[in-house]
């Protein structure tokens, strides 16, 4: 008896696991490592408290990409390089660009006495933006860094005069942590949603697909 009745528990537990729903996949989001820094991550909880049933993966990556490759359901990118036809792209704001930095940093940069502060992923941008606005002095000398995140905690930290893009400069303006007296220039381009066409998207992926949207 007690062999069978072994046996019926587990039949039973077995057809408990078979009736179970399945997990939903995680969603995996790709995003530019600088604006998941300073503009997805402390927005991202907001999500996660509206859904805490969706399993929201982040992946950073710029550039173009391979979502079979990769295994990547949506896609933040700043559209500056040739988008595929196969994908469907969103978009979700304009790229503007300007210099930033600490409220006892203004006189300096006021006057050209200051280090100009940029990212090696755009080492042109200073020359370029400056060309376009004559009315600003040129810096003592440019400084590099491997990405807009460290650039902007160098300003926030007094090494200079940071050319940041306006999104993700946009908490720290805010907050009053950093100021952009001379406000910021659109360049031309656009950050944008991507998602492969065709893709059978789940209710969790749209879900997020329009927090992002609305975010943006």
């Amino acid at each position: 008896m007690t062999a069978t009745s072994d046996a019926l528990k587990g039949i039973a537990t077995a057809l408990a696991e078979i009736r179970s729903p399945i997990a939903a996949p995680p969603i995996v989001l790709s995003c530019e490592r600088s604006l998941a820094m300073c503009w997805l991550i402390p927005r991202l909880s907001d999500f996660q408290d509206r859904h805490p049933d969706i399993d929201v993966h982040l992946s950073t990556g710029g550039g173009p990409l391979d979502f079979e490759k990769e295994r990547i359901t949506l896609a933040i990118r700043r559209l500056d390089f040739p988008l595929d036809p196969d994908w469907a792209v969103t978009t979700l704001t304009a790229e503007a660009v300007g210099p930033i930095m600490r409220p006892d940093m203004v006189v300096r940069f006021e006057g050209g006495d200051y280090l100009a502060l940029g990212s090696r992923t755009r080492p042109e941008a200073w020359r370029k933006w400056l060309a376009t606005r004559p009315d600003v002095q040129a810096p003592r000398d440019i400084r590099l860094y491997d990405h807009h995140f460290m650039m902007l905690e160098a300003a926030a930290n007094g090494l200079g005069v940071a050319l940041s893009p306006q999104i993700i400069a946009a908490d720290d303006t805010a907050k009053g942590r950093l100021l952009a007296p001379v406000g910021f220039d659109a360049d031309g381009t656009f950050y944008g949603l991507i998602r492969p066409k065709g893709n059978d998207t789940t209710e969790h992926a749209r879900s997020l697909e329009r927090w992002i949207i609305k975010q943006a």
